[in-house]
């Protein structure tokens, strides 16, 4: 049950937004849902397949060019194509192309086996002169072999037997998609990719291609297996290879096509060899072979990432939204990089939506997803991060600091590649945003080794950072001119989510400095000769933390999203049509700058990362304000709003936010699901559940959980791993139970009292049906 997203729509809009639904990936390789055979001439499609990281370089054009501005920008690569498969009848001479735009559809079912790893189409076709055949695609993108790309179409005769053709292709003539309509998307050059070698080798087919300015360069080698006697051609173009097959259909068939893709990046300079050696060795490999490693795969990711919802007074609606946060979890997986050369992008491997860039979207709100179930891949993000240190420097510097790491806003390499700096580059929060990440990341695992050969150094350079860039003012330590996670309002004094997020960054890089000291003062010197830094430099970090400026409002009891925002006028909502939004594609900047208007959470964000800064009151004064002037133009929004309702005991409206982060990109909500998927926001259902409903926090002193339940949900599940602990953690309408699965015994916190767990014996409470935080009782122990 809810393990398959099916689909039978032959709506060529809806086909269009499946091309990212049906996306298949590992996090090095993404294909797009595109069928093989094709569309319409007139349809609307973007075809692609993408490498992780695999960019090239574009000028960034400016009418008034000024010091620090980028010059150019990354932008991944739609790269060599080897999805098309086009399959001809054949009688008396005269040829009938399969597509279900022609002829009859007499039965038609598309699936995305989320347990399985692979999509499915099941097609029976009558063509306009009555021959019919029923046929199956199946494709996946290995999640154990990392350069696979696998194919497998079967065709059965139904009432024709007689010469079929299949034409099989793979070509380098291929495009970037441009939108100069929409700043999310690409507006400037298409054409990034040049063929530079086309060669048949063995009977695999060789399409090497390289970038334009990057200098990096990718092989696709295809093979095919046919199940039947067969006749076959190739011919060799200027960009590719098209290979052609023919046999008789009197029984059914099968084709098999594996696709190797290699890069420069990560494979070296003599991909052709290296693309024939991977070939020998999955020479006997089949379709059914792949699918049986990727089933085991995905059965450990479920045992460890699954949410399991329950319920028998909503019972569609709970479908659907189990099936939508399988869907998002499945997509998290297959989009992840695992190399210190990729990260996740705002759009995963699903499409080229902000040009394939990786933002603060990962430390935020994906980053959680896997630190608690499968941290071993979090840590490779953070690894990420490391390698683009230098870069971060450099950036600094540009932008007239002595000391520090500004990482990018928007990047593939590590360098910035955002040219709207006011809500770009000024989003100087993204600094702090990684070190809350290898934070999270120590107090989930305790790895101090990590520190020592990677964490330390990323603290300290950002801990840097706050202190060249703020300034004391009254005794107490201000950050001036910059943007919060809210891009409706930028260029601000104390944006209150960058200045509390700089004062945890500077109070744990001073905390991580004396840890590391006492347990291995050897080891940290290293760090500290590598980077030359005084003793003197983390005084001032506790300095600027203790006195660090954070903004509050006493007549309101909130905390104001920077020093001028309550001074603005109040964003006429009642006056503004539907058609108007997001407001960012129809209102000038200075427009929205000018008005108490948030795209997103801001002081919101803040309060769930860091709500021991703030008393309870604030939060909830902070969020009944917020909430009234902010649109959720942003897909990272709503997930945030789900769990501070949930923290402040708004029941009701935490599970309305819920619901619309679980089903974003299933139901097209944003209305630009075409353009790839919404990742961020994927992380957000996750969140939603575990952070929100069941109240999960990981602070200093341990794990704590303060659960919840929807009144329309019976139960709910899921897995976390924390300190090398496999805990399940099971909630209904009465009780909740956790229980150790792996690991040693360990100390938990429910509803703020502590709680020692082990094997033999769950915790089990009675849940809270009210507030759960300020003047309620603690629950009681049921065991």
């Amino acid at each position: 049950m809810n393990w398959r997203i099916h689909s039978q729509s032959t709506d060529l809009e809806v086909l269009l937004n499946e091309e990212s639904l049906f996306f298949t990936g590992n996090g090095y390789i993404g294909v797009r849902g595109n069928f093989e055979e094709g569309y319409p001439a007139q349809a609307a499609t973007i075809r692609g397949t993408y490498l992780n990281a695999f960019y090239d370089i574009a000028d960034i054009p400016y009418g008034e060019k000024h010091h620090g501005f980028p010059e150019q920008k990354q932008k991944i690569v739609n790269l060599i194509d080897a999805q098309t498969i086009r399959i001809a009848l054949i009688e008396h001479g005269k040829e009938e192309w399969f597509s279900l735009f022609a002829g009859d559809l007499l039965h038609y079912d598309r699936f995305l086996h989320l347990d399985k790893g692979y999509t499915e189409r099941l097609v029976h076709w009558r063509s306009p002169s009555g021959k019919e055949i029923r046929l199956r695609f199946r494709r996946l993108v290995s999640l154990t072999e990392k350069e696979l790309f696998i194919q497998e179409v079967r065709l059965e005769p139904v009432n024709f037997h007689g010469t079929v053709k299949i034409v099989s292709t793979v070509t380098g003539d291929v495009s970037n998609y441009v939108d100069d309509q929409d700043p999310r998307i690409a507006s400037d050059v298409s054409k990034l990719l040049s063929v530079t070698d086309v060669r048949m080798e063995k009977g695999i087919a060789l399409v090497e291609a390289a970038t334009s300015r990057s200098g990096l360069r990718a092989v696709c080698a295809t093979t095919h297996d046919l199940s039947v006697d067969h006749k076959r051609t190739g011919q060799q173009t200027t960009h590719g290879v098209v290979s052609t097959f023919t046999f008789s259909l009197s029984e059914p068939v099968v084709l098999t096509r594996k696709n190797i893709y290699m890069d420069s990046l990560r494979h070296g300079t003599d991909l052709i060899r290296q693309a024939l050696q991977a070939h020998a060795r999955l020479q006997s490999v089949t379709f059914p072979d792949m699918a049986e490693q990727q089933t085991q795969v995905l059965r450990d990711f479920w045992q460890q990432a699954d949410i399991t919802i329950e319920s028998d007074r909503e019972l569609r609606e709970a479908a659907l939204l189990q099936e939508g946060i399988r869907f998002n979890l499945y997509h998290l997986l297959q989009s992840i990089g695992r190399d210190p050369y990729s990260n996740i992008a705002a759009k995963g491997l699903s499409g080229e939506g902000y040009e394939g860039h990786y933002f603060w979207d990962t430390e935020i709100f994906m980053f959680p997803v896997f630190l608690f179930s499968q941290p071993d891949l979090a840590r490779q993000l953070l690894i990420y991060r490391y390698a683009t240190l230098e870069e971060a420097r450099i950036r600094a510097r540009e932008l007239g600091h002595q000391k520090g790491a500004l990482f990018p806003w928007r990047t593939i390499s590590g360098s910035e590649c955002s040219s709207f700096f006011p809500a770009g580059t000024a989003q100087y929060h993204i600094s702090a945003d990684i070190a809350y990440s290898y934070v999270q990341y120590y107090l989930a695992t305790r790895d101090l080794d990590f520190f020592y050969d990677y964490g330390a150094e990323m603290l300290f350079e950002t801990a840097r950072l706050w202190v060249d860039l703020g300034h004391y003012h009254q005794g107490q330590f201000h950050i001036h001119e910059v943007t919060g996670p809210d891009e409706y309002t930028c260029l601000v004094n104390n944006n209150y989510y960058t200045n509390v997020m700089a004062k945890y960054n500077l109070k744990w890089a001073a905390k991580m400095y004396a840890m590391l000291k006492q347990e291995n003062a050897d080891r940290l010197h290293r760090v500290v000769e590598k980077i030359s830094l005084d003793p003197e430099e983390v005084e001032a970090w506790l300095k600027a933390a203790a006195q660090m400026y954070l903004p509050y409002d006493a007549e309101r009891n909130i905390n104001p999203q920077d020093d001028d925002f309550l001074n603005k006028k109040v964003w006429d909502f009642a006056g503004t049509p539907a058609d108007r939004y997001p407001l960012l594609l129809h209102y000038h900047p200075l427009t929205l700058y000018r008005h108490q208007v948030c795209k997103q959470a801001d002081t919101v964000l803040a309060h769930f990362l860091l709500e021991d800064e703030q008393d309870f009151s604030v939060m909830k004064d902070s969020y009944d304000y917020y909430e009234k002037i902010t649109t959720h133009d942003s897909s990272l929004s709503s997930c945030v709003f789900s769990i501070m309702a949930s923290r402040l005991g708004y029941q009701e409206k935490a599970y309305d936010y819920f619901r619309e982060t679980a089903r974003l990109d299933l139901d097209n909500i944003h209305g630009n699901t075409k353009d790839g998927l919404h990742l961020a926001n994927m992380g957000g259902t996750w969140m939603a559940i575990v952070m929100g409903f069941a109240g999960l926090r990981l602070k200093e002193k341990g794990l704590s959980f303060a659960p919840s339940i929807p009144e329309k949900w019976n139960a709910y599940s899921f897995s976390i791993q924390y300190l090398g602990r496999l805990l399940h953690v099971s909630i209904n309408q009465q009780e909740i139970r956790i229980k150790l699965v792996r690991g040693e015994g360990l100390s938990l916190t429910l509803y703020d009292r502590p709680y020692q767990l082990d094997a033999t014996k769950p915790v089990q409470l009675n849940i809270r049906k009210k507030s759960r935080f300020p003047g309620v009782e603690a629950a009681d122990d049921i065991l």
